[in-house]
């Protein structure tokens, strides 16, 4: 019979930095072009909307802050305020599968009226990175894919990570491209807290 041992909370920090870091080299090396893409796509949109579901949902959310942050006019779907999307806007949205139900179908909505999609997923074949202008993909383990062979964090821990540095690399990129200082952003923080 084998000992297994559990391993400390600092081990488990050191499993998910080393995971995390693999996949920015792999980032870094593969998606660089698709980054770029990623970068004047929102720029050059009138409006940026973002949609995730669960844990990939709110990386994305803490993403529509930070653009918000920028002065780019951001809406999360499924929010009452949230307006239509038009032609010319962009659909930022997460998926490792790039097959849940409601993203491919907002995906193909705000395709059929003339918006650009910005897919972050692990399946650039997919429905969802079939519609997208622009795929960025994320080198993570899919959410069932239990094996742990490309990641031993639980039900796509990695790749919601990942989609969380890429929406701040994104962010950081724009704000550095920008010229403004952070005391020029810092008057669009939130002050209702």
């Amino acid at each position: 019979m084998s000992e297994t041992t559990t391993p400390t909370t600092a081990d488990a920090l050191g499993l998910i930095a080393a995971e995390n870091a693999r996949v920015v080299d792999s980032l870094r090396a593969t998606s660089a072009s698709a980054l770029v893409d990623a970068a004047d796509l929102l720029t050059a949109a009138p409006r940026v909307f973002v949609l995730g579901a669960g844990r990939s949902g709110l990386a994305l959310k803490m993403t529509a802050m930070r653009l918000m942050h920028l002065g780019l006019t951001v809406h999360v779907v499924g929010e009452v305020t949230s307006p239509a999307i038009a032609s010319g806007d962009v659909l930022l949205v997460a998926s490792g599968s790039g097959t849940t139900g409601a993203i491919v179908r907002a995906a193909e909505t705000a395709h059929g009226v003339g918006a650009s999609i910005l897919a972050l997923t692990t399946a650039p074949d997919s429905p969802l990175g079939r519609l997208a202008a622009v795929t960025v993909l994320i080198p993570a383990a899919a959410k069932r894919d239990h094996a742990g062979q490309v990641s031993a964090q639980y039900s796509g821990g990695l790749f919601e990570q990942a989609v969380l540095l890429v929406g701040d690399a994104l962010f950081h990129t724009l704000w550095k491209a920008s010229g403004a200082t952070a005391e020029q952003l810092w008057p669009r923080h939130a002050n209702l807290e």
